[in-house]
């Protein structure tokens, strides 16, 4: 695991977007988060791509969950977010029928589950992903299995508060359950590169990065990824104990990547 340490979330996604476009070529698999933490990491995306630097044109991407039961044509159905981010020429170059997402409006989710299991195998080159404040990765709740491949899940008391922002503020339309790649379906990407931002994430990422590998801390499984990324801006750090060591040794091993753009 690499921590990287920036002075903002625009630093973390400006390092996040020069770390994955060198990367993309014909054919290439992203992993693609949805939330407010990869919406500035996107921007670069887009960016790049307007300036002839990067495209998902001959590339797939891959979502991590989408909620179950939403309507199809509701504004925060995952889909239609990452619509929003990345789809079409003007965008990222990626074409909507590449855009893979599991399929939360279908009569059994759990077989759904299974299908994008399936789809998804043997796993994407890259996977964005941010962190939740109880320490969720995609929409792996505390205490779920480590071992989960993707399934359908409760979202907890704290996930529904945390999305209300994105539903009118009435956790009332919050859906309750969702698809979600596992945990042993992300530990399968070739590489994992994490955003963490404010305050609010600094002791999901202290336990993610110096904790014990526990399923009540589910992003903590990163710690056996074979090249994982945590990029966390200088408030979702604040509770780590190495941060001197983490800046040395990203300095040392990364000199072409610095932590302040």
């Amino acid at each position: 695991m690499h921590i990287a340490i920036t002075p903002t979330p625009e630093d973390a996604s400006k390092l996040a977007a020069k770390i994955i476009i060198p990367q993309v070529k014909s054919g290439f698999r992203l992993g693609v988060a949805t939330g407010s933490t990869p919406e500035g990491l996107y921007a670069e995306l887009r960016a790049a791509h307007a300036q002839g630097q990067f495209s998902l044109e001959e590339c797939t991407a891959w979502a991590l969950d989408e909620y179950v039961g939403i309507a199809p044509d509701h504004p925060e159905r995952y889909r239609n977010v990452l619509r929003r981010e990345l789809v079409g020429s003007e965008k990222t170059g990626l074409k909507d029928e590449n855009l893979h997402t599991p399929d939360g409006t279908a009569a059994d989710p759990h077989q759904a589950a299974r299908d994008y299991e399936a789809e998804i195998a043997p796993g994407v080159d890259l996977q964005i992903l941010g962190i939740g404040a109880d320490g969720h990765i995609g929409f792996n709740e505390p205490t779920g299995s480590l071992a989960n491949p993707t399934n359908v899940v409760t979202l907890t008391a704290q996930t529904i508060a945390d999305n209300a922002r994105f539903f009118d503020n009435d956790e009332a339309n919050v859906p309750k359950q969702a698809v979600t790649q596992g945990l042993s379906t992300i530990m399968k990407s070739g590489q994992a590169v994490l955003l963490a931002f404010g305050s609010q994430k600094a002791d999901a990422v202290a336990a993610t990065v110096e904790g014990a590998v526990s399923a009540f801390w589910p992003a903590s499984i990163l710690q056996y990824h074979l090249n994982a990324i945590i990029i966390a801006d200088e408030a979702a750090a604040s509770k780590l104990q190495l941060t001197d060591y983490y800046r040395q040794t990203w300095q040392a091993e990364y000199p072409d990547l610095p932590l302040s753009y």
